[in-house]
């Protein structure tokens, strides 16, 4: 299985990427060896056309990323914007977003996100009772307009507040164990 894994994190003074990038690492650490495992950090920089190959040959896309006023870094979205358009990803069909070519891939979202679970989770806090992903369509509806299916996502809620690490990596193991490896019969 080839897999091919984006860390989509921007540096700012306030927001360094440290835990994108540990995220990022535990990733490589787990399916390193079961798969093919292929990389592109977004800063520091990429090739478009190799990444248009990267994507073609991968099985699955696992995409970590913060999340910064609701979406993934400009630079990240710019990702998404040039590669995909050049990769010419999706056709024309007879019903809109459903003229995908990537139909036999995957994909996942790690995503990091600022706010706690309960702002998710309760009707009096900020998102209404709707769920990450619901909160996040967009990013899904990219990928899924492309023609990938999606495997559950993994969320950091809480980020920016001193999180667990220990904690969440090994939440991460199990997430990518259970959802990538598992199905698969690789370990």
């Amino acid at each position: 299985m080839n897999i091919l894994v984006i860390n989509g994190h921007k540096y700012y003074p306030y927001a360094k990427g440290e835990l994108n990038k540990t995220l990022f690492n535990k990733i490589l650490e787990v399916l390193k060896p079961y798969c093919e495992v292929e990389t592109t950090v977004i800063e520091e920089g990429y090739d478009v056309q190799k990444e248009v190959e990267k994507i073609n040959k991968a099985d699955i896309i696992i995409f970590q990323s913060p999340i910064y006023w609701y979406s993934v870094p400009h630079s990240f979205k710019e990702y998404f914007d040039v590669v995909y358009t050049v990769g010419n990803f999706a056709r024309p069909a007879e019903k809109y977003g459903f003229g995908g070519i990537l139909k036999a891939k995957k994909y996942m979202y790690s995503l990091t996100l600022g706010a706690p679970k309960e702002a998710y989770t309760n009707t009096l806090n900020f998102f209404d009772e709707r769920c990450p992903d619901e909160v996040f369509i967009a990013l899904h509806k990219i990928q899924q307009y492309c023609g990938m299916e999606k495997i559950k996502s993994f969320f950091v809620f809480d980020s920016t507040r001193k999180p667990n690490v220990e904690e969440i990596l090994k939440n991460l193991e199990l997430h990518l164990k259970n959802s990538i490896l598992l199905p698969a019969n690789l370990i």
